[in-house]
C-alpha cells in the first residue's frame, strides 16, 4: 500500500501544481489586459487599469480552465484515498492515478490555447480515469 500511497501523492503535487499555475495565469492575464473588476484594484496592485463589469475574455478563459481543473481535481482527490485504502496495487494506482494528472496537465494546455478536439478528448480521458479508480476501487472492497 505504501507504494500505491507513492503514486497517489505525487500525482496530488501534479494536480497542485497545474491548479497554483492556472491561479498564476490569471492574474498574469488580468495583468496583460489592464482590466479589473474591483475598484480597488485599480487604485492599488493594478493602478491606472480599467474597471470593468465582467472579465475580459483572457482572463475569463483562464478562469474557467481552472473552475473546470479544480471541480475535477477535487472527486479525483477523495476517490484516490479511498482507491489506496482500499489495498490497490502501486501498479494500478500509477496507471489511473498517472493517466488522470496527465491527462488533466494536458487539458489545461488544450483549454488555453483553444485547442479542440484534444481538449474534448483529455477530459474524456481523465473522467474514464476517475470512473475506472471508483469502480474498481469498489469491487476491491467488497
Amino acid at each position: 500500500m505504501k507504494e500505491a500511497y507513492l503514486a497517489y501523492g505525487v500525482t496530488t503535487l501534479v494536480l497542485c501544481l497545474n491548479l497554483t499555475l492556472l491561479w498564476i495565469a490569471s492574474g498574469a492575464a488580468r495583468t496583460k489586459t489592464k482590466q479589473t473588476l474591483n475598484p480597488e484594484d485599480a487604485q492599488t496592485v493594478m493602478k491606472g487599469a480599467d474597471v470593468v463589469d465582467s472579465d475580459p475574455d483572457a482572463v475569463a478563459r483562464v478562469l474557467r480552465a481552472h473552475t473546470n481543473t479544480l471541480a475535477n481535481t477535487v472527486p479525483f482527490l477523495f476517490i484516490g484515498q479511498v482507491y489506496v485504502a482500499a489495498g490497490v496495487d502501486a501498479m494500478m494506482a500509477w496507471i489511473f492515478m498517472g493517466t488522470f494528472a496527465a491527462a488533466r496537465v494536458l487539458y489545461s494546455v488544450c483549454y488555453l490555447r483553444g485547442i479542440q478536439p484534444w481538449r474534448t478528448v483529455t477530459f474524456g480521458i481523465g473522467m474514464l480515469a476517475t470512473l475506472g479508480m471508483l469502480v474498481h476501487a469498489g469491487i476491491l472492497l467488497l
